[in-house]
Order: structure tokens, then C-alpha cells, then sequence
């Protein structure tokens, strides 16, 4: 099931997304559900799938509003330095723990929407990325049992203001409408296996990015069994899981965003994550 977040008639809804268009989950369940982070926290998702089996598209794509797919998580983590190759690219040793950082939630931008380059920097890089949606509030997760509590799973665009990466990750990765999330979130029951995903980011076209999952340097399993370790997990939590190389700072001259760009972020099994580059 594709599960979508959204705006129509000036009210934030959940979706189903299926073929000719999107199921009004909200509508067809009573309003139950505010929100998809309020819905995955309910253990509802059998429920909705079940609603929107039976029940047909009542919205087309263009009619909506897209939202970030979990608009008001309550922790964005990521995950630094995941791909051997992306390592290799930037100059760095390869990580015997994960690397994480924190994104806060304006750097949120939607499906379709704009990401901005800031005013402060030229130096706007792109790196797309398999995302993980929490299912369960959960902590001390053995990776045995890791997958278990994914609800889902999304594209990611971790766009980085480089220059100010270098003194600051936090900086760098944190600068408002620079984290596009979506389209949708794909249920954890689609996906049999996240080490088995090809990510593909294209800029205007042109592919930059291309990997598989099976590459991670630390797998979905191990990142969740490490960030329970530390801090519990809530449903809805959205973690990026790292990049592969290709990024434009690791290319010679570098290759960076700009305004009027296209970028998209596609994930087999998933679907593709686009949006345009504009200046602050």
C-alpha cells in the first residue's frame, strides 16, 4: 500500500494512492486519523489498507496539495557516511558505528514542492536516499527484530550546504526546505527485503546516483538496533539511511545545484521523489 500525505479544500488528509488517482482515507474512515504519523501510532494501517481496497479513487494527483508523507515527525536522524563508495569520494575513513545527525522539521519540503538554496551558499549538493518510517514507539531493538518495527518506507533528498558542513553538520544539513521527503510511504509489507533496492538520483535528466541498497555499510537492521540503543523510537521517526557516491562535491569541478534545477530520487519498489531548485 502507497500511503500518502496531503491538502484538499484546506484540510491535511491521509491517502491511499491507487490506480486513476487517491483514495480519501480520511473521508472514508470518519476523519479518525488527523494525520498518517496519528494513524501508524494507532496500529491502523490494517485497517486502512482494508478501507482502501474497497474503495475507489476519489482524487486525482493534480487536485492535491502534496505534504512531506509524515508531516510532523517527532525525530528526523540520519545516518553520515553509509556507502563505502561515498566514503571513498569525500576523503574519509569508513565508520565502525553509524554516524547520525539530527534534521529538524522546517527542512521538510514535499513531493513537487521547492527546495531552496540558501542565500548563505552556493555550495547546495544533493544526495538521495532510502528513508525508513517507525512504526512502534520502541527502544533497546534487537536487529533480529529490527524490521519489525518499520512501518514503512520513502525517498529522501538529503540536500547539503557543503561550506558550512565542513564546520558544522548541523549547519550543513539543516537549512530550511532542503529535506524533500516522499512521494508516499510504502508499506513495510511491500518491501520483503531494503537491502535489495536500487536508488537512482537524477539532476534535470541526468543520472548522478546510482546504487543498491545491499551496499550499505550499515543495513536498516543495524540502524535501528543502534538508534533504539540511544534514544526510544516513535512512530512515525523518519530515518535516512545515507547516500552513495556521485554526490556533486565529490566530483571534479563540483557539481552543485542551482535554481531551475530538477532533481528526483527514484527507489525501486518505492517510486520517484521530485522536486525544483529555487533561490532563497
Amino acid at each position: 500500500m502507497r500511503l500518502v500525505s496531503f491538502r484538499h479544500a484546506g484540510a491535511q488528509k491521509i491517502g491511499a494512492v491507487v490506480e486513476g488517482g487517491i483514495v480519501d482515507l480520511s473521508a472514508q474512515s470518519g476523519g479518525r486519523w488527523t494525520s498518517l504519523r496519528a494513524a501508524i501510532a494507532a496500529k491502523a494501517l490494517d485497517e486502512l489498507a482494508a478501507v482502501a481496497k474497497n474503495a475507489p479513487a476519489s482524487l486525482k494527483m493534480d487536485e492535491v496539495e502534496w505534504l512531506p508523507v509524515i508531516p510532523d515527525p517527532e525525530k528526523i536522524l540520519c545516518i553520515g557516511l553509509n556507502y563505502a563508495s561515498h566514503v571513498g569520494e569525500v576523503g574519509r575513513e569508513l565508520p565502525t558505528v553509524p554516524s547520525v545527525f539530527s534534521r529538524l522539521h522546517n527542512t521538510l519540503v514535499a513531493h513537487g514542492g521547492d527546495i531552496v538554496r540558501p542565500k548563505a551558499s552556493i555550495d547546495f549538493d544533493f544526495e538521495g536516499e532510502l528513508a525508513i518510517v517507525i512504526g512502534e514507539r520502541c527502544r533497546h531493538v534487537s536487529r533480529a527484530s529490527a524490521l519489525s518495527v518499520v512501518a514503512g518506507y520513502t525517498c529522501f533528498l538529503d540536500a547539503s550546504v557543503r561550506d558550512f558542513q565542513k564546520h558544522s553538520t548541523t549547519a550543513g544539513k539543516n537549512f530550511p526546505a532542503t529535506g524533500p521527503l516522499g512521494p508516499w510511504m510504502v508499506t513495510a509489507d511491500v518491501i520483503a527485503d531494503p537491502q535489495r533496492l536500487e536508488l537512482t538520483t537524477r539532476l534535470n535528466g541526468k543520472t548522478v546516483q546510482h546504487d543498491t541498497t545491499e551496499h550499505m555499510i550499515f543495513d536498516v537492521a543495524t540502524i535501528i538496533e543502534y538508534l533504539s540503543t540511544v534514544t526510544w523510537l516513535e512512530p512515525g521517526d523518519i530515518i535516512a539511511t545515507g547516500t552513495p557516491d556521485g554526490v556533486g562535491t565529490g566530483r571534479k569541478p563540483p557539481l552543485w545545484m542551482k535554481p531551475g534545477d530538477k532533481v528526483e530520487v527514484e527507489i525501486s519498489g518505492i517510486g520517484t521523489l521530485g522536486v525544483n531548485v529555487v533561490d532563497e
